[in-house]
């Protein structure tokens, strides 16, 4: 029944074909990164089908105007919402979210990492690591870390990485650019990378209680993630990437709706079969295959760089990160 299951949804299946006739009434799932676009949604269609939700943001005032369908689909359900503060760049913002959610001591059945930043400008956090290390991977690390208590026995964490992890592995002698000229998107790669591995080393850990860790790429979509990417970047991505499906007698690239990519999100989260995606990269609501390392870096076709799920990177990256934050778990 489950390798059927996984293979009837694609990359246009939105949140509400996976979802079709899933009740998650009794289930709580905690989404960060719910002020606008994949987190919305993913919350929203989580919260229609009856489940708990509890979003993550960093400015209150702008997620409650973008939350605002939510709460009415929520209702509508049989579902709830509401909000925490959470901003990643301060791990001592991160430290508090985690010590009200653990206060509360309600169990979660999910926790979606969705919250991140892309190609922003060089820059750093407020403890010093490069912005979107900083944001995506290590504020998440210690946020999940902390609160890994509170996700109950078969319980799943989903870490949202992309297919930018192709752009670079991480660098752990050099994690803040210090000695390495920067570059918006490889300081991305790194980061959605390390998402992955994050994913690896958390479900070895955690799997002998039956939880289990994925990480998913949404695919292309237009969201406020470009908000920094420098203007023609992101169209000259497109068109190379273009020319590369035409040599390949296939058809243009085209965006996903954000329902559609918030969908393997929600499947990883809530559908999939926890042993399938246990470990594993995620994309279009199907396990990602491992593409050897020559292949080109179209970033939005499909497949995961054999070094984002290696074992001993992840353990590596799971080291540097406790260094990094002055915390180990």
């Amino acid at each position: 029944m489950a390798s059927t299951m996984t293979n009837i949804f694609g990359a246009t299946s939105t949140t509400e074909d996976v979802l079709s006739g899933i009740d998650l009434r009794g289930k709580r799932i905690l989404v960060t990164g719910v002020s606008a676009g994949l987190g919305v949604e993913t919350a929203r269609s989580l919260a229609a089908h009856g489940a708990q939700v509890i979003g993550a943001a960093r400015d209150l005032a702008k997620a409650e105007s973008a939350t605002a369908q939510v709460r009415k689909d929520a209702t509508a359900g049989g579902g709830s919402f509401e909000l925490v503060e959470l901003d990643l760049a301060s791990l001592k913002n991160v430290r508090a979210c985690a010590d009200r959610l653990l206060a509360k001591g309600q169990p979660l059945d999910a926790v979606i990492a969705n919250a991140g930043v892309m190609a922003t400008p060089f820059g750093h956090t407020a403890d010093g690591f490069e912005t979107q290390f900083g944001t995506n991977h290590l504020g998440h690390f210690v946020l999940v870390n902390r609160i890994a208590s509170l996700i109950r026995d078969g319980g799943r964490l989903i870490n949202l990485s992309s297919a930018g992890h192709r752009y670079s592995n991480t660098d752990l002698n050099d994690p803040n650019f210090e000695h390495t000229p920067y570059d918006p998107f490889v300081a991305y790669g790194r980061s959605k990378t390390a998402n992955i591995l994050f994913a690896v080393a958390f479900d070895k850990r955690h799997q002998d209680r039956g939880v289990r860790a994925a990480a998913v790429h949404p695919g292309g979509i237009r969201t406020e993630l470009g908000r920094y990417a420098e203007p023609g970047r992101i169209e000259k991505v497109i068109e190379e990437l273009n020319r590369q499906l035409a040599s390949q007698g296939k058809g243009p690239f085209q965006w996903k709706s954000i329902p559609q990519g918030a969908a393997t999100s929600v499947w990883a989260a809530a559908v999939a079969p926890a042993s399938e995606i246990g470990g594993q990269y995620c994309e279009n609501c199907h396990i990602g295959h491992i593409v050897p390392g020559d292949a080109p870096i179209s970033v939005v076709s499909e497949g995961v760089r054999g070094y984002a799920l290696d074992p001993n990177n992840a353990e590596a990256l799971w080291k540097k990160s406790e260094e990094m934050v002055g915390e180990t778990f």
